[in-house]
């Protein structure tokens, strides 16, 4: 039933040691997904919800719903009898004092609109300039993009730059160092998110003001005639601390790990229920159920993972699998991220380990194919339709990607649009969004899709359950192929990086 084949497979590589024959996927690996029950997950996002409800609204880091639902989950898993740990880090938070401003001084004054026409850019250093405005290669996809292109750029003048193939830091650093005062990045148009002001970041603190604009306002910049602006930045970097909730099961083995994981922050906006208090509750209840199983099941420890900060750019899962030792990363076997699996206009999404999207600028580590096998797989044996999601960054995998960690999960839908044919697969409305209350006030408890939480629990258990016994079609035991570079993905978080 599923509807785009990868055609992934296991190469295996033929010096290895011959094993006596361990099943993949065993034939009685489904008793964790009938523990693992609906309405004990849903009774988890009630109390997420309730802790929201009495501190802010919301369970963004730093705040107090976030403390407060930190130790729910921690109670939960000592009840369940883990011993729990708090992984703590500091890390530099952006903020913007006051929204951006954007004004055209000539050849004659306009003042552009925060948040319609242009966004300030996180991790854009405090400023304001006024001065010309000169485009740089605005009319290729690599704007910016070499330092050729600022071959005699004028010391202070703002660069007009075009999103395209190279990273926004990329740019903002070769308009620094060529003498911008500024840096102004517009869309690159075509597709609906390319076509508004872009939502981007130039990934750590720029050396001049960064700005982006929608695709309509960029081009006539670009071309108007004597054009001065005046851009102004008004932010703040502070340090800041927060910390992971992690457990392990005390069963299996410590050096062939299985890493389970779901981010417990929300946006401010609001209480965050179905991103991402449906993956923590998943993720919770399967920690909760897995010690029911005999310990004969539980060949591979498992270790639970929620992650702080997020919403501000991955950063609890990154701090977490930067501080591992390089044999720290070496025990683990494979990660698996559940964000977002109760989206009301839900889909069956699974991410693409294989890469048959083309979606993932790096290929995600050897391995991470056999994980979405798993996944489809199990979809096609209850009769259920499943589609490709592309490994884009926008989650906590990406820190486990940069490591070379085999990595795989499932994802019910954001800001993308459902189509006609997957009304029929999934039901639910065409022409609307996956999950319209996406960072929003309204991602509540009334807007959960119960059938969505269902089914996609049940294939996350059934995956736990499947690779605590044998992770051998994923690294054969031992890992058989490692990162050779950085991941480079097209966002971090929901932030464009390019």
């Amino acid at each position: 039933m599923r509807k785009i084949a990868t055609g992934a497979a296991l190469a295996v590589v033929a010096s290895l040691v011959m094993a006596p024959t361990a099943q993949a996927e065993p034939a009685d690996a489904g008793r964790l997904p009938r523990l693992v029950n609906v309405n004990r997950i849903e009774g988890h996002l009630d109390n997420l919800a309730t802790i929201a409800d009495y501190n802010g609204g919301n369970r963004a880091t730093g705040t107090p719903g976030y403390q407060v639902a930190a130790q729910y989950v921690i109670d939960q898993l000592e009840r369940a009898g883990y011993e729990p740990e708090v992984h703590e880090y500091d890390y530099e938070s952006w903020s913007e004092v006051s929204p951006s401003e954007i004004e055209q001084v000539a050849p004659e004054q306009v003042a552009y609109e925060y948040g319609t026409d242009f966004l300030t850019f996180t991790y854009s250093v405090a400023g304001e300039v006024t001065a010309p405005v000169v485009p740089v290669n605005t009319g290729a996809a690599d704007s910016g993009c070499t330092a050729e292109q600022f071959a005699g750029f004028p010391e202070g003048a703002i660069a007009l730059i075009r999103r395209g193939s190279c990273t926004f830091q990329i740019k903002t650093d070769l308009a620094a160092q060529a003498g911008a005062s500024a840096a102004i990045i517009f869309n690159s148009g075509g597709a609906p998110e390319f076509e508004q002001p872009v939502l981007g970041t130039v990934g750590g603190l720029s050396e001049i003001p960064v700005v982006g604009t929608s695709n309509d306002l960029g081009e006539a910049l670009a071309a108007t005639e004597g054009l001065e602006l005046r851009v102004a930045v008004d932010s703040v970097v502070e340090t800041r601390s927060s910390f992971n909730v992690v457990a392990e099961t005390e069963t299996g083995r410590h050096d062939n790990v299985v890493v389970v994981g779901a981010h417990l922050d929300s946006v401010r906006e609001g209480a965050g229920i179905n991103d991402n208090g449906s993956g923590v509750a998943t993720v919770l209840e399967i920690a909760r159920q897995l010690p029911r199983l005999n310990e004969n099941r539980l060949n591979n420890a498992v270790r639970f993972a929620f992650w702080g900060t997020e919403e501000e750019g991955l950063i609890g899962s990154t701090e977490y699998v930067q501080s591992l030792s390089e044999e720290q990363i070496d025990d683990i076997a494979l990660y698996l991220n559940f964000d977002m699996v109760g989206s009301p206009n839900y889909a069956r999404f699974v991410l693409d380990g294989d890469d048959s999207l083309g979606g993932s600028i790096t290929p995600p580590p050897a391995g991470s194919g056999a994980i979405e096998t798993l996944f489809h797989r199990y979809f096609d044996a209850q009769g259920m339709v499943s589609e490709d999601s592309e490994f884009n960054g926008r989650s906590d995998y990406s820190g486990f990607i940069n490591a070379g960690i085999p990595s795989g999960g499932l994802f019910s839908g954001a800001e993308g649009v459902k189509t006609e044919e997957q009304v029929e697969w999934y039901g639910g409305t065409a022409g609307e969004s996956y999950d319209p209350n996406y960072h929003t006030a309204a991602d509540d408890l009334d807007n959960i899709n119960r059938q969505s939480l269902d089914e996609l629990s049940d294939a996350a258990a059934y995956a736990v359950e499947t690779y605590a016994r044998s992770t051998l079609p994923v690294n054969g035991v031992l890992r058989t192929a490692q990162a050779t570079a950085p991941a480079q993905f097209e966002r971090q978080g929901d932030l464009f990086l390019r």
